[in-house]
């Protein structure tokens, strides 16, 4: 009686060839790599969240800005908050020494703030061309590994003269190892991809929101 095959995951990628196992490392790789990223990105944009929610409470406070921004200083810790301070220094530097006023200070303002918005929305973003490209590649890799594994099987077929399923189930298998982790890396990170976009679209637009509310006001202090 012959001895029964091992078909745990660890005996198939033993008997992988070497092409097939260099997929299958590759995968693994791209998926633990996905999950750091999701997993970074989600304690990041929850932090930016909670951050961005206690600025917003003391700026409506009631308190005067000028007081706000000696208190949190040109370089704080939120991100909403530098956008603030970007703003702010750009409307202390707008006045000369005697107090006046330089012209055109509400577009430098508004400049100031945009660029601080931009650099906040780069780094929230940052990481997540990961996700889309696992997500998209991943596939393909698997597909690859296993159109090699089972090509493979069919010269083993062949050199045996044997089409026996006992001699066709465990190439099979093996080469069909390497599609199944393309597409356990793929699917979350097509699912995370999707959801921490739409997440930090959200951020983004808070800072563009409060750009915007924030500039006005000093627009309109300005008419003042």
């Amino acid at each position: 009686m012959e001895a029964a095959v091992d078909f745990s995951m660890w005996a198939l990628f033993a008997r992988a060839t070497l092409t097939v196992k260099l997929v299958m490392v590759v995968l693994i790789i791209a998926s633990f790599w996905s999950w750091a990223v999701i997993i970074q990105k989600h304690i990041l944009y929850r932090k930016a969240r909670r951050e961005a929610a206690q600025f917003d409470r003391s700026f409506w406070s009631g308190e005067p800005l000028d007081q706000l921004f000696d208190e949190i200083g040109t370089e704080p810790d939120g991100r909403q908050a530098r956008i603030f301070a970007s703003g702010m220094m750009e409307w202390r530097r707008s006045h000369r020494q005697d107090g006046v006023l330089i012209a055109n200070a509400t577009s430098r303002i508004d400049r100031s703030m945009d660029v601080a918005v931009a650099k906040e929305a780069e780094d929230l973003e940052r990481g997540l061309p990961i996700l889309a490209t696992v997500g998209s590649t991943a596939p393909f890799v698997g597909l690859f590994g296993t159109v090699w594994g089972i090509m493979n099987a069919f010269i083993e077929i062949a050199e045996q003269q044997n089409t026996n399923l006992a001699v066709v189930a465990p190439g099979i298998a093996e080469a069909l190892l390497a599609t199944g982790l393309g597409l356990l890396a793929a699917i979350p990170a097509v699912i995370f991809y999707n959801k921490l976009s739409a997440d930090s679209d959200r951020i983004i637009a808070g800072y563009e929101a409060f750009s915007d509310e924030f500039g006005t006001i000093l627009s309109r202090q300005l008419d003042a």
